[in-house]
């Protein structure tokens, strides 16, 4: 897909690796519609990218909000990037019911929510020009192995990863590409939410950022399903 004036949604776009796919998108020409609930930072990032990032400050898991986004959004979306998503780590037997939840309707709802309104845009594109459109959901290596201290928070992940199988499978007919990728650690706030350390090592959110950007702009009938990927060295040389 060559990514001038294509038009693109990425939620938690306020920060970390939502807020450089979101520079790197308007870097080649795309309109971005950064979706997060803190104003101010999106706010900031538009006096940074100038009028080709356009801020919907919204909560990622409330229908009504996601519905009222689209409807700013229009008839038209090529790319969705569902980036927003969050960690709460701990024994599984300490785990709060609020934060269980937390989870669960910002990692999976959250998606859902954006995905089933931006499903009909992408088919009724591929009806008009033979190309829908690409969804990224951005999972983590947590969707692919379980870890202790990690239960939740595994779950959503593992759930991202059957849903994104699934959709892929549904719309691809529809000229509909998804993606789902699985990072390791990345240098961003997510750590210090989830209120556990980083790795000594991590990627930046350039690196993985640069791996959406290649998986966007391949060729219409080329799709890569899903890709990893994990800092080369995590712990330091000493």
């Amino acid at each position: 897909m060559q990514l001038t004036d294509k038009i693109a949604l990425v939620t938690g776009a306020s920060a970390g690796l939502g807020a450089q796919i979101s520079r790197d998108l308007v870097a080649r020409g795309a309109r971005v519609f950064g979706l997060a609930r803190r104003e101010e930072r999106l706010a900031a990032l538009q006096q940074e990218l100038g009028n080709a990032f356009v801020p919907l400050a919204a909560d990622v898991t409330s229908e009504e909000a996601i519905q009222q986004a689209f409807q700013r959004i229009g008839d038209r979306l090529d790319i969705l990037v569902n980036n927003a998503g969050l960690g709460k780590f701990g024994q599984a037997k300490d785990t709060p019911t609020a934060d269980w939840d937390l989870q669960m309707n910002v990692n999976l709802r959250g998606v859902f929510l954006c995905t089933r309104a931006a499903i009909p845009l992408m088919q009724e594109q591929n009806r008009h020009s033979g190309f829908g459109g690409h969804i990224v959901n951005v999972s983590s290596v947590a969707g692919l192995m379980g870890n202790p201290n990690v239960s939740a928070y595994n779950v959503t992940k593992f759930g991202l990863k059957g849903y994104s199988e699934a959709l892929f499978k549904e719309l691809r007919e529809d000229g509909i590409k998804v993606t789902c990728i699985f990072p390791g650690s990345i240098e961003t706030e997510f750590f210090e939410q989830a209120g556990v350390p980083i790795s000594e090592n991590p990627m930046t959110s350039e690196d993985v950022s640069s791996s959406v950007l290649h998986v966007l702009q391949a060729p219409d009938n080329y799709l890569v399903s899903e890709i990893v990927m994990r800092p080369l060295r995590p712990k330091m040389k000493t």
